[in-house]
């Protein structure tokens, strides 16, 4: 989860100077980060910003600077103490960015992106999120009337929208309509209770959020951590219907849903025919 590894990074660098930096990336192949400090790591959504200070000069004589991460689907960040070996072997062609201070070393690993912007500037990159499940940001009746705006739009694809709210992924947004009972394909306007959606997903993101093994079962063991997610074919755990799994959304955007037809049945008036079958 981005928002444990934001609390993470910001254990490890917040406060610290940076001795060295190593961003390997096209556009910030010549960029140096040392000598600056780490203010501090947040999530945004799926995003991480750290902001550091103005360097050697001082806030006063440099430009604070934010530098912005995605992991997309495969990237981490890892941390490990300055001169020790990594815990576990990466290729050095995969990693992407490494920031290091007397005690600490950071590693990112896959980045989806990386970009490095004045922190004033930060809208640019994270302006049009809607409010975070779990930041300060929160408004769960902002994001309510987002979501009524378009009543004909399928849940699921709306729960992905990071413009709505940001932060569910399909992960999250399997699990919370699966124990709602509510099919991803329910036109949002027919939702019977978006508010209480909205909680059972918020209260998943918090359940998660210090634990290294997700789960939404209560059960940590290997395979059994999912109610839906990534249980294609396999028997539901309340009904014993083989779970589904079929694109949602619209190309090239389009993403995953998983489902039980039985326990998650499709609307009458669906008109997917994939929420149907």
């Amino acid at each position: 989860m981005v928002h444990r590894t934001a609390g993470r990074l910001h254990a490890a660098l917040a406060g610290r100077v940076l001795v060295r930096s190593d961003l390997r990336w096209p556009s910030l192949a010549t960029v140096d980060l040392s000598d600056r400090t780490v203010l501090e790591v947040v999530a945004r959504g799926k995003h991480l910003l750290t902001r550091v200070n103005g360097g050697a000069s001082g806030a006063s004589g440099g430009t604070p600077l934010t530098l912005h991460s995605h992991l997309r689907m495969e990237g981490s960040w890892h941390v490990h103490g300055t001169g020790k070996p990594w815990a576990s072997a990466r290729r050095a062609s995969e990693v992407r960015a490494v920031l290091v201070n007397d005690q600490w070393t950071a590693v990112g690993h896959r980045l989806g992106m990386l970009d490095l912007v004045p922190t004033a500037d930060e809208h640019t990159l994270v302006g049009h999120l809607g409010p975070d499940l779990l930041g300060p940001d929160w408004d769960a009746e902002r994001v309510l009337a987002t979501l009524r705006e378009a009543p004909e739009r399928a849940i699921g694809e709306a729960m992905l929208d990071q413009r709505v709210l940001a932060g569910v992924g399909t992960l999250y947004m399997a699990e919370s309509l699966f124990v709602r009972g509510i099919n991803p394909w329910t036109a949002t306007g027919r939702v019977r209770d978006l508010p209480g959606l909205l909680d059972r997903v918020q209260v998943m993101m918090r359940a998660n959020l210090d634990r290294v093994v997700q789960t939404f079962t209560g059960d940590t063991r290997n395979g059994s951590t999912s109610w839906v997610h990534g249980r294609n074919r396999r028997p539901c755990r309340r009904c014993g219907t083989a779970i589904r799994v079929e694109p949602i959304g619209v190309a090239p955007h389009e993403r995953v849903a998983f489902f039980c037809p039985r326990c998650q049945p499709a609307p009458t008036d669906s008109r997917s025919a994939r929420a149907e079958h």
